[in-house]
């Protein structure tokens, strides 16, 4: 009864948006209190016994609904519908202190022994309230249920990605006619939102660069958003770069593999979300991308967040980096001295150098992110160290991890897609591997996220076998 009486009022094939429509008086009972001293009072002895109002996004102290009482700072506490419903009939009989108690002998009393007491204690009186709710007060998802038809409510669109002010949506086929109205909702109903898009191809469909053709919805053509993840701000144009907010969760968890000091070569690092945070732990990270614009805002993001001691952006095509890369390295001499901060003891006391960084001259990590074809771009690992580069390089060094992201089917258990991802993995490199442990040297599969009724994405990471890194090409 309680769901039905605070539902949004229903106005199905509503196709342009009247918000006017979207009110109802709720018929209740409050309790008046006397006196505002015994409001806490009164409100924690009702919320107790879970006599007053308890509804999302409601609170249950209110002014007082006669104009006068309300004037003078008055307050009531709204009650649950089922004890409003029991009603009372009321005859007034002033107390002590001229207030006029609504406790006749023909107050047929609510069935509650803690609304009973209150009104017995000369504390409350139960009185009518009628509560007005509007457009402002239902959600999203309570909005579009009373206008979509009921039998077009099987999956009602209510996911999206928010990238800045952007709500990009990807809407079925069924709900396209209802595109504007569901976008005008969203946003009033999602405060940081200013624009919504719509998604019309698949990412990577109209280039390789996996960005995607779009119609926006509502709010201005204007996708040049600001986003703040792991402690770094990243600036771009969301329709000329690749982001997807859903992978903060796996960024986290792979630059915190990372140690202090190591060199990462991040082949696919689009506008930096791994590179960026990595930086600022103090990793060296070689950071490129395909796309121009990409490398624009990751050049960008290198400077706004302070990294440029770390992180070096470049340009380039994948396959021909991660040799290239290799190569250039151990040619680099860079250093990073790490220095004191003034403490609060001693604020003008000078900077001392606590230890310094050198970079590597091997990369410890290989970051593959593109997961539509990483797997391809394996055969570059192939005499990825040729005898000439091997004079330049410590007499000693572990071989690198690579981590690479691909797509592939999903089950409960992911065995027969790690067996399947291993296998291409074999093939690309000319050399079987299984699943198991890194440091076995096995491939250990991980389960990234789903991204389609059928699909999942995993990140693959295996240590380089020193037969294919030294093996003659």
């Amino acid at each position: 009864m309680a769901d039905e009486m605070f539902s949004a009022p229903v106005h199905r094939g509503m196709r342009a948006l009247n918000r006017s429509l979207f009110h109802r008086t709720v018929p209740l009972k409050a309790a008046r209190v006397f006196d505002n001293k015994n409001i806490f009072k009164v409100r924690s002895e009702l919320e107790k016994s879970k006599d007053s109002l308890q509804q999302d996004r409601l609170g249950s102290v209110y002014p007082d609904p006669d104009p006068e009482r309300a004037k003078s700072g008055k307050k009531c506490v709204l009650l649950r519908p089922e004890v409003a419903n029991h009603g009372t009939s009321a005859s007034d009989q002033p107390n002590g202190d001229g207030e006029q108690h609504e406790n006749g002998k023909d107050n047929q009393l609510p069935h509650s022994p803690t609304v009973t007491e209150l009104v017995n204690q000369g504390l409350i009186a139960v009185i009518p309230f009628d509560l007005h709710l509007d457009y402002s007060y239902w959600t999203y998802h309570d909005i579009i249920s009373a206008i979509l038809p009921e039998d077009e409510q099987g999956e009602i669109p209510s996911g999206f990605s928010q990238v800045g002010h952007v709500a990009h949506l990807n809407l079925r086929d069924e709900y396209l006619k209802y595109k504007h109205l569901i976008a005008e909702i969203l946003i009033d109903k999602n405060p940081g939102v200013r624009t919504v898009i719509n998604k019309i191809d698949d990412v990577g469909e109209a280039n390789e660069y996996r960005t995607f053709k779009y119609e926006v919805l509502a709010g201005p053509d204007d996708l040049n958003v600001t986003i703040s993840e792991e402690n770094c701000t990243f600036k771009f144009d969301y329709s000329k770069v690749y982001w997807n907010s859903r992978l903060n969760t796996e960024h986290r968890r792979l630059v915190a593999s990372f140690k202090e000091g190591e060199a990462v070569c991040d082949v696919m690092a689009g506008i930096g979300p791994f590179a960026v945070p990595a930086g600022k732990r103090n990793v060296f990270v070689w950071a490129n991308d395909l796309n121009p614009d990409s490398y624009t805002s990751l050049e960008d993001a290198v400077r706004r967040n302070k990294v440029s001691d770390y992180v070096r952006p470049f340009n380039e095509d994948g396959r021909t980096f991660i040799r290239t890369a290799t190569a250039q390295l151990p040619q680099t001499e860079h250093k990073v001295d790490i220095m004191s901060r003034p403490g609060r003891k001693d604020p003008a006391a000078k900077a001392q150098i606590l230890r310094t960084l050198r970079e590597p001259k091997t990369f410890q990590h290989f970051v593959l992110n593109l997961p539509a074809s990483a797997l391809t771009f394996l055969p570059s690992f192939i005499g990825l160290y040729p005898p000439a580069l091997c004079k330049q390089l410590p007499e000693q060094f572990p071989m690198p991890i690579v981590h690479a992201y691909c797509f592939s089917t999903k089950s409960d258990d992911n065995v027969a897609e790690g067996h399947l991802i291993c296998e291409e993995i074999s093939r690309q490199l000319q050399y079987e591997v299984k699943p198991g442990k890194v440091e076995d040297g096995d491939v250990k599969v991980w389960d990234v996220r789903d991204v389609a009724p059928k699909k999942r994405m995993f990140c693959a990471s295996f240590r380089v076998p020193e037969e294919v890194a030294f093996r003659e090409v």
